[in-house]
């Protein structure tokens, strides 16, 4: 595994966990955060001083409410296509995925030897959607260097934070092992542990019931 496919499986899993499920703590919440993240990542350029006699800086235009509702799609169908990694088929890509895709600026390009997908308008690069365009390109670069099907995220319902599988059999289930496959493992035992319990008390109960009306039958016999 390269960097270059590191970098690739990096960026989709930092932007899923853009929102913590467990916190609800979102990174991206607003426009203006949309904006601060994909220059932090740089996705889009930077701002710059402002120009003289403008009094407004340069850089990427700023996300509109319809960009980040574009933003929270592609990153929660992301979410949905890694959770099902966990299976051994592929995974069924959910439609707001495959819409948040068709909205985004991208096209094939064959410029350093072998094809790939970019932003469409890369030359200016100076667009929210071209930001969040590299995010779904980056989808046929893992697919392309293999991590695509190791990226993940955790199977405890209530955590669902992504992360890149590097296990040898690719079996990795949780986010953490100590956390998150412990609160699996004690939900999972006191659910047998109830059923046992319902099972034991059911047969009691028959038990009981039979018992009772054997004497029942004992006693009208006497008379």
């Amino acid at each position: 595994m390269n960097d270059a496919s590191r970098d690739a499986a990096s960026l989709l899993r930092d932007f899923v966990n853009t929102l913590d499920v467990e916190t609800r703590i979102d990174q991206i919440e607003t426009p203006g955060r949309l904006d601060a993240w994909l220059r932090e990542h740089a996705l889009v350029p930077a701002l710059t001083a402002p120009a003289p006699g403008t009094g407004r800086a340069s850089g990427a235009a700023g996300a509109t409410d319809a960009d980040l509702a574009l933003a929270r799609d592609l990153r929660e169908g992301l979410r949905t296509a890694m959770l099902g990694h966990h299976g051994p088929s592929a995974p069924l890509m959910p439609r707001s995925l495959e819409d948040a895709f068709a909205a985004l600026p991208l096209r094939v390009t064959l410029s350093d030897g072998h094809p790939r997908l970019i932003p469409a308008d890369h030359r200016s690069n100076q667009d929210v959607r071209a930001g969040l365009a590299h995010v779904a390109a980056a989808v046929m670069e893992a697919v392309a260097d293999g991590t695509w099907a190791r990226l993940k995220v955790c199977q405890e319902s209530t955590c669902r934070w992504a992360f890149l599988d590097t296990s040898k059999n690719r079996s990795r289930a949780w986010c953490s092992m100590r956390v998150c496959g412990n609160r699996t493992k004690t939900r999972a035992y006191r659910a047998r542990m109830r059923t046992t319990e319902e099972t034991a008390e059911g047969t009691t109960r028959e038990t009981a019931g039979e018992t009772t009306q054997e004497a029942a039958g004992e006693r009208s016999a006497e008379h």
